[in-house]
């Protein structure tokens, strides 16, 4: 706990916060809030005797948490409002909101609705539109940003993300703190506000080797692989973190025809050396129907590669899992690592396959340290805490005889 204070942003608390911590958890991402509310007030309890002055006037001081109450609630006729339960005046808050959490349902009518994303960015506009600008500073955290996926025009369409940025711009919010974007080059189209895309490269890995101690992490023993032109850059930088070798598929797809949005996949074509009898890492930004790395994962035993491992930032199965379930049945997939920063299906921790990185702890280093407004470039560089993992990782393997030096 003692590492966030001494190590990644030294003297960070020896310098007053910007204003007074608030946290919203929007609907959807309570579990996240409660676990991010808990981290904080560790960090608040360790470091209470090192803060400079008397901070018992400070607004919010006598707080016991940082959670702040806020409730959306709806008409019949499916009209919502933005309400908060507390004052905010002067504080710096910071807004959590998952536009992927479609477990959250409303009544319209008599009928009970599924929250799209529109509507969780919706509710989002709402709150701050409640905060009538008496917040000192408005920080909007959304892992998994808001139409992402729909950030540049090939034809004549919308520019949504780009659209939604301005929008939350316009309200006055300060930064935008997302994961893995789908193209961070969205960001120019709020060039004088905050925006951070930030890699859960680190986190992803490590739930890894905690869950399976067998990995030789070597050029002999395992490889980066690529599933597409997309995701190259992450997968460069594992391959260059870990010193491992990487391959390449590209996906030939057919132009003529479009089904479910997007021009369906013809082949996979792998570029790069062989992958016979190696374990494979595969990471990607998100894993939406599955089967593009279903694909994936068979072409590569068709190469006879080894196990194969696939880390993903957001864990969607928009088609359900039974599909992974029957490749991990049939020796195709091994494991599936990635993130509690969206919602996930419920049944996924009873499969064997599926491995959870929390990034509570991590959100919580990020809303500290911006709170003390320092900065975040340690944070945002997993490198060497990569490197440390796999010592330590290489050293259990060690003791337990399981490698040489």
């Amino acid at each position: 706990m003692t590492d966030f204070v001494s190590t990644w942003n030294k003297d960070s608390f020896l310098t007053y916060p910007v204003g007074p911590l608030g946290l919203i958890a929007m609907p959807g991402t309570e579990e996240m809030g409660v676990k991010v509310n808990s981290w904080l007030k560790k960090w608040q309890d360790h470091t209470e005797e090192s803060m400079p002055g008397d901070m018992s006037t400070t607004p919010g001081a006598e707080r016991q948490d940082f959670l702040i109450e806020v409730t959306c609630p709806r008409f019949g006729n499916g009209e919502c409002k933005g309400m908060i339960k507390e004052s905010i005046r002067g504080y710096d808050m910071y807004i959590l909101c998952d536009p992927g959490a479609y477990n959250i349902e409303y009544e319209m009518f008599g009928q009970r609705v599924p929250m799209s994303p529109d509507e969780h960015f919706a509710n989002l506009k709402r709150i701050i539109a409640a905060m009538g600008g008496k917040a000192k500073r408005v920080t909007v955290i959304m892992p998994m940003l808001y139409e992402g996926r729909q950030h540049r025009r090939s034809a004549r369409e919308s520019l949504d993300c780009a659209m939604a940025l301005q929008e939350l711009e316009n309200m006055g919010v300060s930064n935008i703190i997302t994961f893995d974007a789908h193209d961070p080059r969205v960001q120019n189209a709020i060039p004088t506000t905050g925006f951070e895309s930030i890699m859960p490269s680190y986190q992803i890995f490590k739930a890894l080797l905690k869950k399976d101690k067998t990995l030789r992490i070597d050029k002999d023993h395992m490889m980066i692989v690529s599933p597409d032109e997309g995701a190259i850059d992450r997968n460069i930088f594992y391959a260059s973190v870990l010193g491992l070798d990487m391959g390449l598929f590209y996906k030939r797809r057919d132009y003529t025809r479009i089904v479910n949005g997007r021009n369906p996949i013809v082949a996979h074509e792998y570029l790069g050396d062989s992958v016979e009898g190696k374990d494979v890492f595969v990471a990607d930004d998100m894993i939406s129907s599955g089967e593009s790395i279903i694909d994936l994962a068979k072409e590569l035993k068709k190469r006879k590669a080894n196990r194969i491992f696939a880390g993903a930032t957001f864990a969607l199965f928009t088609n359900g899992i039974d599909a992974f379930e029957e490749a991990y049945r049939n020796g195709f997939i091994d494991r599936v690592i990635s993130t509690n920063l969206t919602y996930r299906k419920p049944e996924l921790a009873q499969t064997e396959w599926f491995v959870e990185a929390d990034l509570s702890k991590y959100i919580s280093f990020i809303i500290a340290t911006l709170n003390h407004d320092r900065s975040l470039s340690k944070l945002l560089n997993p490198y060497d805490r990569i490197h440390a993992l796999i010592k330590r990782y290489n050293n259990e393997q060690m003791a337990a005889g399981m490698r040489f030096i």
